[in-house]
């Protein structure tokens, strides 16, 4: 069977404006109370012959001081600086653009150059492909690839157009499902196949009209040959067919 690359898959409306592509793409202190002991100290009463008192005479009183308990007043304490909570991630959906949108980070082993760290950089390219076409924001992605892959060009250029205009796009996740390669550490470019999975695509103009039909969801196998100098790019893809 031929193996032969879709150059490139990218598609233009009705209206001559580019369209996203199919190929667009988780002390306690134990507090011890010590207890003080207190002693008692043993009042003695002293009492001795006392004159009889003269009629009328007021009965000698006995003083007895007393201490006021002491009143503690608790200071108040203080009030806890509110925190604002985690901005929460909503998807697009026909009533407006994704929000809050999770940047991608790269897994240190997509910086090594090895079959692990190939392998984690398709994953991570494909996360941040996500992220552009959520967004149509193209400045990590642009940095994956190299200026000759024309094919990586078409497809930012369709993350962007998505969002022109006030534009958007809901649903298009990628889910990478497999990856396989013939790893040869004396051979570059690596050629990487990669089984990814696209979810539905609908389009909405900035009125919230639908901007054209949907685009059904796709299973596909692509091809990418990517490259590492001090880094890994992505130096071409396509859709096997």
């Amino acid at each position: 069977m031929a193996l032969c690359l879709d150059w490139p898959p990218h598609r233009q409306a009705a209206s001559g404006e580019p369209v996203m592509s199919r190929l667009s793409f988780a002390h306690s202190r134990t507090v011890h109370v010590r207890t003080a002991a207190f002693g008692l100290a043993a009042v003695v009463l002293l009492s001795g012959c006392q004159a009889a008192s003269a009629p009328g005479g007021s009965p000698s009183e006995t003083s007895s001081t007393t201490a006021s308990p002491t009143s503690s007043a608790s200071a108040p304490e203080a009030s806890a600086t509110p925190v604002a909570p985690p901005a929460v991630y909503k998807p697009a959906d026909a009533s407006g653009k994704a929000q809050n949108v999770p940047v991608p980070v790269m897994p240190e082993l997509a910086k090594e150059n090895s079959k692990a760290g190939l392998e984690a950089f398709i994953g991570y390219w494909y996360a941040v492909k996500n992220y552009a076409n959520q967004t149509g924001e193209l400045s990590v992605l642009s940095t994956l690839s190299s200026t000759g892959c024309q094919l990586c060009g078409h497809m930012q250029k369709a993350a962007v157009d998505s969002y022109r205009d006030g534009r958007w796009i809901a649903g298009g996740t990628l889910h990478l499902a497999t990856v396989e390669m013939d790893w040869d550490a004396d051979t570059s470019p690596h050629l990487s196949r990669a089984q990814v999975i696209q979810d539905a695509i609908s389009y909405y103009n900035a009125d919230g009209t639908e901007g054209r039909p949907s685009d059904a969801a796709t299973n596909d196998t692509f091809v990418i040959l990517a490259e590492f100098e001090t880094a890994w790019k992505v130096v071409d893809t396509g859709v096997i067919r």
